[in-house]
């Protein structure tokens, strides 16, 4: 990073020397000259904008680099893509930007781009899903949600739901995320592994893609197959919204009492309006205001410091009514919280 200052503090000095040639004085175009070198460039690719969590994810960035706290955001939308991301990220090399900051669509598929990342000397800050490389050296930090955990939680909740409501029987359904996203890969694998602990009958698996669109027409399909649904694991709530809607569309019922019951995750402000309703009986948080821990990251490096590799930002789990108050995963204990208006109202997105 001293070479890039040196590097402005010369072309600083040339520019003082055109406008005091040129009649500007230190009050004006200089001083904007020398303010706009000072800033600090990040370039941000993000996933896209399929659903309320990750508008949520980007405000937090957007609101994090502002010119006033001394940044230059250049933000990408790469709309579901690598093949977008890898081009911004090349475009932010090209650019000689100070840092990367993005969130990957899919795990696989980073190694050439941010090896060139590396050589140029730039570090790579990852947020929210992980990136699998053959050398971690190649990003510098990642931080965001453990989404095995939340999907360890959910299916706590769901087994002591089953035993506090005396269902016989579990017949699951998965609407899955974006394949190969991290918190797909890890949440399905969390409903696989307690679906088969528990004798649940997981009946099927397919990607809503996160979107409500895609999860309405996996739900209908679904329906169309099988008769005995009786609950359903969305990977998120945008999902959740898609399948509670194909469930009412066919005639059927959600939440307590009815026909099915529908687990989610993201805990948007909409999630936790249909969990207060009991449209969704458990929704686990995660968390998208990540724009702060990526610049604590950055501001760590900036002292000559060195963060961690990896941090988890602070999740809760939400649940409709008070008949389940705590679980236990992984030998600890967590609470659950029970929606209330005074939590929609106290919410950040």
């Amino acid at each position: 990073m001293m070479g890039k200052q040196r590097l402005a503090a010369g072309i600083f000095a040339i520019a003082a020397l055109v406008c005091a040639a040129a009649g500007c004085t230190w009050e004006n175009t200089c001083r904007e000259e020398k303010d706009k070198k000072e800033l600090l460039t990040i370039g941000f690719s993000q996933v896209g904008a399929e659903s309320d969590w990750r508008t949520a994810n980007s405000v937090s960035v957007k609101n994090t680099f502002t010119l006033e706290k001394g940044y230059n955001l250049i933000f990408e939308d790469s709309r579901q893509k690598q093949a977008n991301q890898i081009m911004a990220i090349r475009g932010f090399i090209q650019q000689d930007v100070d840092y990367i900051v993005f969130s990957p669509v899919v795990e696989n598929g980073w190694d050439t781009v941010l090896e060139e990342a590396k050589r140029a000397g730039i570090p790579v800050i990852v947020i929210d899903r992980m990136v699998d490389v053959e050398d971690d050296g190649l990003f510098t930090a990642w931080t965001g949600s453990d989404f095995y955990l939340q999907g360890q939680k959910a299916c706590a909740v769901l087994e002591k739901y089953v035993e506090v409501h005396g269902i016989s029987e579990v017949n699951i359904v998965n609407i899955q995320g974006t394949l190969g996203a991290t918190s797909q890969v890890a949440r399905t694998k969390a409903l696989k592994e307690a679906a088969e602990k528990n004798g649940w009958n997981l009946l099927a698996g397919e990607s809503g893609e996160y979107t409500r669109a895609k999860a309405y027409e996996v739900m209908k399909n679904m329906l169309a197959q099988y008769e005995d649904i009786n609950f359903v694991y969305c990977e998120n709530d945008n999902e959740a919204f898609g399948a509670i809607d194909a469930i009412r569309d066919a005639g059927k019922t959600v939440g307590p009492g009815g026909d099915i019951q529908i687990i989610s995750f993201d805990a948007t402000r909409g999630g936790l309006e249909s969990t207060l309703k009991g449209d969704i009986i458990i929704n686990v948080e995660c968390n998208p205001l990540q724009g702060p821990g990526a610049e604590q990251v950055i501001k760590q490096l900036e002292a000559g410091g060195q963060p961690e590799k990896h941090r988890y930002v602070p999740e809760q789990v939400f649940v409709y009514g008070r008949d389940i108050l705590s679980i236990e995963t992984g030998g600890k204990e967590y609470m659950t919280t029970p929606v209330t208006e005074e939590i929609i109202e106290g919410r950040e997105y």
